[in-house]
């Protein structure tokens, strides 16, 4: 089990990783980041719209099923939000941003969901 801060710090850790973040999406809160290049803050806020839409559009199209992540893919960075799975994670997410150049998506997303699984709030 893992905290919010370790979390992070090892979503940071990973292969081409700028920056990470755990963000309620019910308050738009950040509340664990590491690293850096990017307001962390800012970009939480605004993930959590992005989130909340997805979630409102999966409930109009009576969608019965879960978001595991979120790909935005720039033309120099992956941006990647992982909803987290477990009970005591409700409503919160994991956000990572990676150097396209310098990362393995298909691996960051494989480690990210590890990460996930074992964060204990």
């Amino acid at each position: 089990m893992a905290t919010a801060n370790e979390s992070v710090q090892a979503a940071v850790s990973l292969d081409g990783a700028l920056a990470a973040a755990l963000v309620d999406y019910d308050s738009g809160m950040t509340l664990a980041t590491a690293g850096g290049g990017i307001d962390l803050e800012l970009a939480g806020a605004g993930n959590t719209e992005v989130v909340r839409a997805k979630l409102r559009v999966m409930g109009s199209l009576g969608l019965d099923d879960a978001i595991e992540d979120i790909l935005i893919t720039l033309g120099k960075q992956f941006h990647l939000i992982r909803l987290v799975a477990s009970a005591s994670g409700q409503g919160l997410f994991l956000y990572l941003v990676l150097d396209k150049s310098r990362a393995n998506l298909a691996m960051a997303r494989r480690q990210l969901q590890t990460i996930e699984q074992a964060l204990e709030i």
